[in-house]
């Protein structure tokens, strides 16, 4: 619990860094990037994160603050997903579904709600190989935090996009005298 706590904490300043900043907006110098992302390293991250992680050939199952964590890796196809299931999608309506599309425009950042196979899921896909530590540990944190924030404030994180419509929803419920 501790360590997801830390962990947690520890991603809540990584889009504020000018390290993450400049990965973001400049071309990528080889000299300075980490090795390609493995699968050993991966496991080696996580279970870092998680000493009961389950490493599986393809995938790592993991909890982070009492949310169960699903990590698929294709490497074939150069992709990572990390899961984190939140409820049946069988009783979402309109208006909730609107609700989710908003979140992933303005409060998500790079984890997104989705609907797959009857179910809603936090996730967090990125190219496998190009995969950085930081991204990884950031990635994770964000779907645990989107997942536990669904049906409040519908965020992975404490940035918000200013153009979208969640900082009005928000400021509705305050004045509304309602708590988030």
């Amino acid at each position: 619990m501790l360590r997801a706590l830390a962990l947690i904490a520890m991603t809540a300043t990584l889009p504020m860094t000018s390290a993450a900043i400049a990965q973001e907006t400049t071309p990528a110098d080889p000299q300075l990037l980490e090795t390609a992302m493995t699968f050993d390293r991966l496991a080696a991250i996580l279970t870092a994160v998680d000493g009961d992680a389950v490493v599986e050939p393809g995938g790592i199952s993991l909890t982070i603050a009492s949310v169960p964590v699903t990590v698929i890796v294709d490497q074939r196809a150069n992709r990572m997903r990390v899961l984190v299931p939140i409820s049946s999608a069988d009783s979402l309506g309109e208006d909730e579904l609107m609700r989710l599309l908003q979140a992933n425009f303005d409060t998500a950042l790079d984890a997104r709600y989705a609907v797959a196979n009857g179910r809603l899921w936090s996730t967090f896909m990125h190219p496998f190989a190009e995969l950085q530590t930081e991204q990884l540990i950031s990635g994770v944190a964000q779907t645990v935090t989107l997942a536990q924030t669904y049906g409040d404030t519908y965020t992975s994180g404490a940035i918000m996009f200013g153009g979208g419509d969640t900082r009005e929803l928000i400021q509705e419920l305050l004045d509304l005298g309602q708590e988030l």
